[in-house]
């Protein structure tokens, strides 16, 4: 009976709300992204994945995360290069996926494309992030380390590692992006059990208390952001040499 009340709500359409969420049917598609694959799931972008416009993304970024529309649809410009097709105006998801464009290796919750698929959540990849996050409240050290130690993990252990500059910079914004726009981005600070949620269900986790931030986040705050978590990752042997990569050549792929 479970499975089969599954099946109907993968199945059922869902319209965009913060009180609605359906799991991926089966001819749904999904992408690296914990937060873009939130945000389908319930439905603020399109439930099966696909056809992922500038209006579409920026609105679902501003409706769910209240993230300017301007920075939305920056974030967009970047998203939609990982669309193979000539002149696209548009990607689906599981784009986001091919590798080293915006997809980079030290995923905080997928495995390098060397190992394996880039989409999958891989649990044990994802303990290791979260064994960083040492209090009940995480803020942007803990989540500096867990980026550092997954970077060390990699250079270790997967023989074709890379990191782009654009790479970086992504690997950055996403790490201080679950911070401060899932948690209080005033004091940077987020429940770590708001976080596991999250990762591990792609669903925005209201039930334990979270909810839709009153502020607006746009350019400059990201800008702000990327300073703090570029200063608490200096001298960890994991920074890249500026080679002109903007400061804001950044996402929230998490």
């Amino acid at each position: 009976m479970k499975l089969i009340v599954r099946t109907i709500l993968a199945a059922a359409p869902v319209l965009a709300s913060f009180d609605k969420w359906s799991p991926p049917g089966p001819y749904d598609v999904r992408g690296p992204c914990p937060m873009l694959n939130t945000l389908a799931n319930h439905g603020f972008l399109p439930h099966d994945g696909k056809d992922i416009t500038r209006e579409i993304a920026a609105n679902a970024l501003f409706d769910a995360l209240h993230i300017n529309k301007t920075l939305g649809e920056f974030l967009f410009n970047f998203g939609v290069t990982t669309n193979p097709k000539p002149n696209a105006t548009s990607f689906s998801l599981n784009d986001l996926g091919n590798h080293n464009i915006l997809e980079h290796d030290a995923s905080l919750s997928r495995s390098d494309a060397h190992f394996g698929s880039t989409i999958a959540f891989n649990q044990s990849i994802f303990d290791e992030t979260k064994s960083h996050w040492t209090a009940e409240t995480v803020d942007l050290q803990m989540s500096a380390n867990a980026r550092t130690a997954r970077i060390k993990t990699c250079q270790a252990t997967n023989p074709e590692y890379s990191m782009s500059d654009l790479g970086d910079a992504f690997s950055l914004g996403e790490s201080a992006a679950y911070v401060i726009i899932i948690g209080d981005r005033k004091s940077a600070t987020v429940p770590r059990s708001w976080l596991t949620w999250f990762f591990e269900h792609e669903e925005l986790p209201q039930h334990l208390g979270w909810k839709r931030s009153e502020t607006e986040f746009a350019e400059d705050d990201l800008d702000d952001v990327l300073d703090i978590m570029r200063n608490l990752t200096k001298n960890t042997g994991t920074e890249l040499p500026a080679r002109g990569v903007k400061k804001r050549a950044t996402h929230f792929g998490w």
